[in-house]
């Protein structure tokens, strides 16, 4: 019992993990004992995340830049990670993308490029992985999603992102009844909206706006919610650590929800 949420000896791939939520899932499976190797498409954003992992952890965190819509990108990704790593037995896909725009005048072409980046990354990397985790007979992919696949917004502009994380949702479950034969498991996590540094210089802009604090503004943002609080990057890793290890070895084909119990009320 006492190695339930040990990951100590296994190795992670965190797509997206350069910045966001991506990058705090990656420091809480380093945390928890994963050689861990993150990538993006940018290598310079891949240097500066790596160097603020070390800096909190003191540990080392490998890294290999790549394009995860591109199925060749993703076999080298996984190349990469095997030579850096060893064995991986974790995939955390947190890449992807939001465009907001009213349906009525949504541009297709950025709908698409929604498509490809939120949901037919996640495929290809399951399937790249997935192949590499049936020849070991165990593994576990971890799908970023949202409450968004669960519940729309009240108002316009999500129509992409809602549509996206939809399929995220049912291709985490198909991908869960074909892969549990092979000892893999296939879970997501859907937060809800989170103050990542990024999301917080928007905050700020809005505080500013509305002549309130940006601690005021986060304050009343999370106000509706039962637990009466905004979400951090740090309230998803415990979830995915769970997912990540052998306490969750007989759980497959479900979505998580750390919103503050938005989805309770929603």
């Amino acid at each position: 019992m006492s190695n339930l949420f040990d990951l100590t000896g296994k190795a992670a791939v965190v797509v997206g993990g350069a910045g966001g939520i991506g990058q705090s899932l990656a420091q809480g499976l380093v945390e928890a004992g994963a050689t861990v190797v993150i990538s993006s498409r940018r290598e310079d954003a891949l240097k500066t995340a790596v160097a603020e992992i070390k800096a909190a952890t003191g540990k080392e965190v490998f890294y290999a830049a790549g394009d995860a819509t591109d199925e060749a990108d993703v076999e080298k990704l996984l190349a990469s990670a095997i030579a850096q790593a060893g064995k991986i037995s974790i995939l955390v896909n947190a890449q992807g993308f939001n465009k907001k725009q009213d349906a009525l005048d949504f541009d297709i072409a950025v709908f698409n490029q929604m498509l490809t980046a939120n949901i037919t990354s996640f495929m290809v990397t399951a399937k790249v992985f997935g192949k590499h985790f049936k020849e070991n007979g165990y593994g576990k992919i971890i799908n970023l999603s949202s409450v968004r696949g669960k519940i729309a917004t009240k108002g316009p502009g999500n129509a992409g992102y809602c549509a996206t994380k939809g399929a995220v949702d049912m291709l985490t479950k198909q991908l869960a009844s074909e892969y549990g034969p092979f000892g893999v498991t296939v879970n997501a996590i859907g937060p809800n909206i989170t103050a990542t540094p990024m999301m917080v210089e928007i905050f700020k802009k809005r505080a500013e706006d509305a002549g309130v604090s940006v601690e005021q503004y986060l304050k009343e943002q999370g106000a509706g919610l039962p637990m009466r609080r905004m979400a951090t990057p740090e309230d998803c890793v415990g979830t995915v650590v769970y997912l990540a290890a052998p306490a969750s070895d007989f759980l497959t084909g479900n979505i998580l929800y750390p919103d503050g119990g938005l989805t309770a009320i929603g």
